[in-house]
């Protein structure tokens, strides 16, 4: 079972949280944090496989817990949860090592789902940050060389990516199989020189 640690100062949602978790039967809540401080406590302790960090808490913010976290535990991917959707705030947060940028208005399905994709070496999104991801990025720029060495069809799954699809709906989109596209998905990374999604996002928008 997937483990997974909940850093958030409202017990409220943190509760909803560990409920949501533990009625998917795919994941196990080992720790619950109220406070980046005392995350950087217990998430160490547990290893989790995932977290689930607030932006806004009481002292650090989640972004820096998401720093911090990431230089102990390199392997543990984070999904940020937040109800912050300025440009700055995403781009600190991926910037930080975050895997993931959800809004809390997110429904459980849409956590979970994310959850999994974050698993899987994704970067899920809510459709609406993607969009500002895109638009920020939006400008004009000199050609990127290692851009220009992606086929037409790395490319256009590059594209699809930076707006916030998924594998399997990109595979939908264009009418080829998942592994297909995970295939064409490991030889974007190796010529662009990185090792996740959002990586290759940023460097695709840049």
């Amino acid at each position: 079972m997937t483990t997974v640690a909940i850093v958030e100062d409202n017990s409220a949602v943190s509760s909803s949280l560990k409920k949501v978790l533990a009625d998917s039967g795919e994941y196990e809540c080992v720790c619950i944090s109220a406070s980046a401080e005392d995350a950087l406590k217990l998430v160490p302790k547990h290893e989790p496989d995932l977290v689930i960090m607030d932006i806004e808490l009481p002292e650090m913010s989640g972004i820096e817990c998401t720093s911090k976290i990431k230089r102990l535990l390199p392997e543990t991917q984070i999904l940020i949860l937040t109800v912050y959707k300025n440009s700055d705030s995403i781009f600190k947060a991926l910037e930080a090592g975050a895997s993931g940028y959800l809004l809390k208005r997110s429904t459980p399905e849409e956590i979970l789902g994310a959850l999994r994709e974050v698993k899987e070496g994704g970067a899920p999104m809510s459709g609406e940050i993607a969009r500002k991801v895109v638009q920020y990025f939006r400008k004009p720029v000199s050609p990127n060389p290692e851009i220009q060495s992606l086929t037409k069809r790395e490319e256009e799954i590059l594209s699809l990516l930076a707006e916030g699809y998924t594998s399997k709906e990109i595979g939908d989109k264009l009418s080829i199989s998942y592994d297909t596209v995970c295939s064409h998905l490991r030889h974007i990374y190796d010529k662009l020189h990185v090792r996740s999604r959002t990586q290759a996002v940023i460097k695709y928008l840049q």
